[in-house]
C-alpha cells in the first residue's frame, strides 16, 4: 500500500459500506467485527475494522458508541485518471445508485471529463478522465 487511505468511521454502517464499495471497485474485502477481536464494547458483529484493498482501497470501522461518524463537509474523495475511462465512468454510475449526483460526469470546456456525486452513506466523489 503506498499514498493516503482513508479511514471511515460509519454510525453502524460500516459492513453494508465497504460491502457496496467493493461492489463498485472491486478487490478485495477484509472484514473484523468486535467478536473477532475479542471486544465487548458494542454489538459483537459490528465492524472493529473493515479494509478493502484493490484499485481503490479505504479503511472503515463502525463508530463506538459515543464516538462521532462520518460526517464530511467541504471534502471530495479524487479519482480523476485513475483507471480507463469506461472504468471510471461505471465508477460514477455505481455511486450514483442511491446516492446524489452532484455534478454529472460530463466533457469541460477545457477538454477532460469530471463530475461529482455523493454516494448513499454521504461520501463525495470526483470522478475524472482526460479527453
Amino acid at each position: 500500500m503506498t499514498g493516503l487511505t482513508p479511514y471511515l468511521s460509519f454510525p453502524g454502517t460500516a459492513r453494508q459500506a465497504l460491502v457496496f464499495y467493493q461492489e463498485v471497485f472491486g478487490g478485495e474485502l477484509v472484514l473484523n467485527t468486535l467478536a473477532d477481536f475479542g471486544r465487548d464494547d458494542g454489538p459483537g458483529d459490528a465492524i472493529a475494522h473493515g479494509f478493502l484493498r484493490g484499485s481503490v482501497e479505504l479503511f472503515a470501522a463502525d463508530a463506538a458508541p459515543g464516538e462521532p461518524s462520518l460526517r464530511l463537509d467541504g471534502v471530495l474523495f479524487s479519482l480523476l485518471g485513475t483507471a480507463e475511462p469506461t472504468r471510471l465512468e461505471a465508477w460514477f454510475a455505481a455511486l450514483c445508485d442511491g446516492g446524489s449526483d452532484v455534478d454529472p460526469l460530463q466533457l469541460r470546456p477545457w477538454g477532460d471529463h469530471d463530475g461529482q456525486v455523493t454516494d448513499k452513506y454521504g461520501v463525495r466523489w470526483l470522478i475524472g478522465h482526460q479527453g
